[in-house]
């Protein structure tokens, strides 16, 4: 791995400043989101989702930027959202354009009756390590015996990186870039301390995307038995994985296969997991037989979280999660807005959906 530099940072902003990919530019929520996507109810989905446009948040003006390489953004998307005092906190993913890289991670505080106040700090977490120069992405906060982990996707360049050879990763193929999993740690959701690589090389083989704990709907992580458990299903030599945790810092892992949609399509990766009594939903999105990009849900029992028992169509893809917020289930996410408008749009499943109580 080649070491963090000002022009390798420069190299980074100025590639993702020339992005253009018509399939992923052309996500929205309603096309895994909606009624529609959703079709027939059964009891245990937690959906589907309308939007809530009181709730929107705009990042207005441009955050200094600490990298002195002139990086701005114009797209916001794949947000995470935790309650706290009765107040939400947004972290959110800033790019230079949809789904480009060389991201930065944004926070903002709603409260209500007064609306959402944006971090002076921002950016929150931005490259500082070698394996994060071509952008932190994707936040996914979790709490935990009052302490808050954030998990992140660091993004590096794999030319010339002699971990290419050392760690080879036949059953996921590699492209240009690696994709690490990182963590940081919090006690107020406000001041952020990186501690590192959450998954090693010799597990990852340099790609492993999504790091999904199940959560009771507030963010909190939920335990099974004496572990919390990481669900990982993106990278990982193309093996289903899973993490175990007692204090979400510190992982172990093993193959372990616990989703299979074969009769669907291709799995891509599961974007979030909730508990709700005595099941366990994982929300995942994947690519059906037409070649279309798809979501869907899986239903477990919390005593047995590895064997599926049903699956269902359309799903939320919240990447960072949802949440309980005024009775509804809610997450956030910045597909729909107008290109070059950093706005981030709330979708409520009206009533909390059919999945539970919160």
């Amino acid at each position: 791995m080649q070491p963090i530099s000002t022009q390798r940072l420069r190299d980074s902003y100025e590639d993702a400043e020339r992005h253009s990919n018509e399939k992923t530019a052309a996500l929205t929520v309603a096309q895994f989101s909606s009624a529609e996507a959703f079709g027939e109810p059964v009891d245990w989905m937690i959906g589907p989702f309308e939007r809530d446009d009181s709730l929107t948040f705009r990042l207005e003006g441009q955050w200094d930027d600490p990298t002195g390489v002139g990086w701005t953004s114009s797209s916001l998307f794949n947000p995470t959202l935790m309650e706290r005092d009765g107040r939400l906190h947004l972290f959110y993913r800033a790019s230079p354009r949809k789904e480009s890289l060389a991201s930065r991670i944004g926070h903002a505080v709603y409260t209500p009756g007064a609306g959402w106040s944006d971090d002076a700090a921002n950016p929150l977490i931005f490259p500082t390590d070698d394996d994060e120069v071509w952008g932190c992405e994707d936040p996914k906060v979790y709490e935990a015996d009052g302490r808050y982990v954030m998990f992140y996707n660091g993004i590096w360049p794999l030319a010339g990186a002699e971990e290419a050879e050392r760690y080879p990763s036949p059953g996921w193929p590699l492209g240009e870039v690696g994709c690490d999993i990182r963590m940081a740690i919090s006690d107020d959701l406000e001041a952020w301390e990186k501690v590192g690589l959450a998954v090693p090389y010799a597990v990852s083989r340099l790609w492993a995307k999504g790091a999904v704990v199940a959560t009771d709907g507030r963010g909190n992580a939920v335990r099974f038995g004496e572990h919390y458990l990481m669900f990982l299903s993106e990278g990982c030599d193309g093996v289903l994985t899973v993490g175990r945790s007692t204090d979400l810092v510190h992982w172990t892992f093993e193959p372990q296969p616990y989703l299979d949609i074969s009769e669907w399509g291709s799995l891509h990766e599961v974007a979030c997991a909730v508990v709700t009594g005595d099941t366990l939903v994982l929300d995942f999105f994947y690519r059906d037989r037409e070649g279309e990009f798809a979501a869907g849900q899986a239903r477990y029992a919390v005593v047995d979280p590895f064997t599926q028992l049903q699956l269902h169509r359309g799903g939320s893809l919240a990447w960072g999660g949802l949440i309980r917020w005024q009775g509804d289930w809610m997450f956030a996410q910045g597909w729909d807005a107008p290109a070059g408008d950093r706005e981030l749009y709330f979708y409520r499943s009206p009533g909390g959906g059919s999945s539970g109580t919160g």
